[in-house]
């Protein structure tokens, strides 16, 4: 953490509508464009699906960060496994402990809705990403395998 993290005021809580501007620019820093409508529509979905949880991270009531998450039921497992859809810090907030405060908000949110595991994919051109989840606790996991289902 930078000298002046301590004078900050983070805050972490449910993404409301009014947010879509916010949600937009933060997945575009995460590689993923969306127009604000598009966001809109997202963060809409988000509030009517009980079982995904949406969070914005303001830094001194700025946007800074957001986090994305859901829960699945485990047929290996026998129960709900929640996963992290998204995570991300704006650039220039890097290094204030905005991603580690999302991630304990989602861990919390996972334990408190019975999820028994938290899993999370990441690209494997985000090293950095990487460094992050193994300081946070996390280990490696499963090989993820992806196919596109387009036209």
């Amino acid at each position: 953490m930078t000298a002046d993290a301590s004078a900050m005021t983070l805050r972490v809580r449910g993404v409301e509508p009014g947010d879509a501007d916010a949600v937009a620019d933060l997945l575009e820093a995460l590689g993923y464009p969306c127009t604000k409508a598009e966001a809109k529509a997202r963060v809409a979905h988000f509030r009517e699906e009980a079982r995904q949880f949406l969070v914005l991270a303001e830094r001194d009531g700025e946007p800074a960060g957001l986090a994305a998450m859901q829960l699945n039921y485990s047929l290996t497992r026998g129960a709900d496994v929640a996963r992290l859809t998204a995570l991300v810090v704006a650039q220039d907030c890097h290094g204030h402990g905005i991603g580690r405060r999302l991630l304990r908000e989602m861990e919390t949110l996972a334990r408190r809705n019975g999820a028994v595991r938290l899993e999370v994919t990441s690209n494997p051109t985000r090293t950095g990403a990487h460094a992050f989840y193994h300081a946070c606790g996390y280990t490696d996991g499963s090989r993820h395998f992806v196919k596109l289902l387009g036209d």
